[in-house]
């Protein structure tokens, strides 16, 4: 199980470095993962792959404009990512500047807003707002969308509600949970009307999403902490929709991870809350996910990984395959797959 066994090469120009006039305008590749056969669809096509009594679970994380710009007093220009607030002041982010931040060096920002670097925290900075408003107030005057680093452009007015889920919620992500972008709320209304039933998780999305996997050896790869919360009311629709005979659709890799994280080995879901660093890999044996929904991942990510868990990793990259074949957009703002 090596890195380069979930390697693929991606055109440039199949990049979707923009989302589609409407959201639900997207296409949608449906993977049957007993026999690998792929089916072309369009999104609202899914409509017709769902059954009365189907559970989708979504992810109701919100997007926080997380990207900072600013500079320091001596004029050096510095980048800052919050990766999670963890008071109404302070969070812990990312630096990036020409010399690494030292404790107590003020970041100048816009609007006369400014932050305090209070410490290094493995890897990240623990660092405060340095004026009277909130660290969530700074970041709604003056941030600007956490694109992922593949949308090669600056983000505009239109990433504010693009780069969101229709149901978001939950204010707490700096990366948005990317199958859910392709659902408007008509299309909501219409899966409702047929019997599909929905349950909320929260996975706050952070920024070590894009972080690549370095390890050869893909079980030595240790992935970053996010918070998740899966509650009561999700463990009974679960169970409910079990009963009923119906299936646990997880929409996108986050509802996956939140799951299977407050399943127990016995395949029991419980409620859960707090961090999870679930690595899912070809061999893990998944205990309450029946289908998903996702978008197409960056090659040699984590993300491909847990695809090809749950797909099998020859499938997998046989309808991704076939998807590079038809033309399709890739990554956040790109199409959507089914698998099921």
């Amino acid at each position: 199980m090596n890195l380069s066994d979930f390697d693929y090469h991606l055109p440039d120009e199949l990049i979707a470095r923009y989302p589609t006039e409407q959201r639900t305008a997207s296409r949608l590749l449906a993977l049957d993962k007993t026999n690998g056969q792929v089916l072309h669809h369009q999104f609202t096509d899914l409509i017709d792959q769902l059954q009365p009594n189907d559970l989708l679970v979504f992810n109701n994380t919100r997007v926080i404009p997380a990207r900072l710009f600013g500079e320091k007093a001596s004029g050096g220009k510095v980048e800052v990512m919050i990766e999670r607030i963890t008071s109404g002041s302070r969070g812990i982010a990312q630096i990036r500047a020409s010399k690494s931040a030292k404790p107590d060096t003020i970041i100048h920002l816009e609007q006369g807003l400014s932050l305090r670097v209070i410490d290094r925290i493995d890897g990240m900075f623990l660092i405060e707002s340095n004026d009277e408003a909130s660290l969530s107030m700074v970041l709604q005057a003056v941030g600007h969308m956490p694109l992922p680093p593949y949308i090669d452009r600056e983000d505009e007015k239109l990433d504010r509600e693009r780069y969101q889920t229709v149901y978001s919620s939950r204010e707490g992500a700096v990366a948005a949970p990317t199958a859910g972008l392709h659902f408007d709320q008509a299309m909501l209304s219409k899966l409702g009307e047929k019997g599909v039933n929905f349950t909320y998780v929260t996975l706050h999305v952070g920024a070590g999403t894009y972080q690549p996997v370095r390890e050869h050896y893909i079980p030595d790869h240790k992935m970053h902490a996010e918070y998740v919360e899966v509650g009561a009311d999700v463990c009974n629709d679960i169970r409910m929709a079990q009963a009923a005979g119906g299936r646990v659709i997880a929409i996108g890799t986050t509802a996956v991870r939140s799951v299977e994280t407050a399943s127990v080995e016995s395949g029991w879901i419980e409620p859960y809350y707090g961090d999870t660093e679930i690595f899912i890999y070809p061999g893990y044996q998944f205990k309450t996910v029946d289908a998903m929904l996702t978008n197409f991942h960056l090659p040699q990510s984590s993300l491909i990984m847990l695809v090809s868990a749950f797909a099998g990793r020859e499938n997998t990259l046989s309808a991704y395959q076939q998807a590079i074949n038809e033309q399709y957009r890739f990554f956040s703002y790109g199409d959507a797959m089914f698998i099921r």
